[in-house]
């Protein structure tokens, strides 16, 4: 009798050590800067997101589906290793939202990020051809005012376009995913 319960506990186990060596080593959140030191690209935030930059993207709901589609509108000022980003979203749904990042980099490739909707000052680096940023957000009380754990990635592709794309986590469960491209445009 104790084979069955012994044979499902292993079971169990060995369900459960796979999930995580998938989300700790082959997923998303597994990337590291070093993965993308080296090469022709260099990602220097002071310049790809500098000026007007238009960002267009998608947000996917916890079951992979598209929840919302934006458009934003940013403009970037440096001033040293110090920024500043404002940005202007409008929504599929005809809603607005208003943000403000202030950025300051480290001579090492290290970012501080703090906005008014993070609960803490996100951390971040700069290295190659990437950015990642970690922080914890609270969504607006329409949204249901949680406060999320959020990772995001910025990649820098050969034309000067930043792709970002960021996983929003509650728990440690995925509940959304941002996808979007930044690039610079002429000035309005």
């Amino acid at each position: 009798m104790a084979d069955p319960i012994l044979f499902t506990f292993l079971g169990a186990f060995g369900v459960l050590a796979i999930l995580w060596a998938k989300a700790r080593f082959w997923s998303f959140v597994a990337q590291r800067p070093e993965d993308y030191e080296g090469g022709n690209l260099q990602f220097d935030l002071r310049e790809h997101l500098n000026g007007p930059i238009l960002c267009e993207g998608v947000i996917y709901g916890p079951l992979g589906r598209v929840t919302s589609r934006f458009v934003g509108r940013f403009e970037a000022r440096w001033d040293g290793n110090r920024g500043i980003m404002r940005e202007h979203f409008i929504y599929d749904s005809g809603a607005t939202q208003d943000r403000e990042w202030r950025l300051e980099l480290g001579n090492d490739g290290r970012i501080k990020a703090d906005a008014d909707d993070l609960v803490e000052t996100g951390i971040g680096v700069m290295q190659g051809s990437a950015v990642r940023l970690n922080y914890r957000i609270r969504l607006p009380e329409d949204a249901g005012g949680h406060v999320l754990d959020t990772v995001d990635w910025m990649y820098l592709a050969p034309n000067g376009t930043v792709v970002n794309r960021s996983q929003f986590r509650k728990f440690g469960i995925p509940v959304a995913e941002l996808v979007a491209t930044m690039r610079k445009v002429d000035a309005v």
